[in-house]
Formats: C-alpha cells, structure tokens, sequence
C-alpha cells in the first residue's frame, strides 16, 4: 500500500473557498487502476494558518505512479495554478510505503 499526501497551509479567511473547491471538484480517482480512498483533511488552526492535507491510498506506488502520468491526473490538475492564491506557497508533496496495516 501506498499513501500520496498533499500539505496545504490556508489562512481562515480563504478556508471555506478552499474547502468549496476539493468538495466540488471532480477528482478522476475512482477510475484509477490501483486507487483505494481517499480522504481530504482539515487541521488545527496555528499562527494564522489552517493545515490541510489531501491523503490518497493506493495499492502501490507503481498505481500511484501511473495516476500521476495518465490524462485523468492532467484534466484532475488542470486548473491548479488558478487556485494557488488560496493556500500559501506550494503544496508540500509526501509519499509513504506502508510497513505495517492494521484494521
């Protein structure tokens, strides 16, 4: 398993902009080869500052991988660079091989 995250720092007075946009966008995830879920969090508040973090899982990261280069992942980013103005700076990229999973 896999897990791809996104950081996203977000001042108060833009949040529910920003959280108007993931919920209403569409996403292309569900058609993905290797796709498991995915979650769009919300943090605390700290020094002005909302922390989001958009958490996707993966069977793999070789799925992943493929998201990132397929025409779905394109048409899901197209518009990015049009909402930068909502968070402060670039998304913090993280990637994570899972080592152990419990349910």
């Amino acid at each position: 398993m896999y897990i791809a995250m996104n950081r996203f720092e977000v001042t108060p007075q833009n949040a529910e902009a920003f959280e108007a946009l993931w919920l209403g966008r569409d996403s292309h995830l569900k058609d993905m080869d290797g796709f498991v879920e995915f979650h769009m969090l919300r943090g605390a508040e700290k020094d002005g500052k909302i922390l989001y973090a958009s958490h996707t899982v993966w069977e793999s990261e070789q799925a992943f991988r493929g998201w990132t280069r397929s025409d779905a992942f394109r048409a899901a980013h197209k518009d990015a660079g049009s909402t930068s103005k909502l968070h402060e700076g670039t998304p913090t990229f993280e990637g994570f091989t899972t080592i152990q999973h419990i349910r």
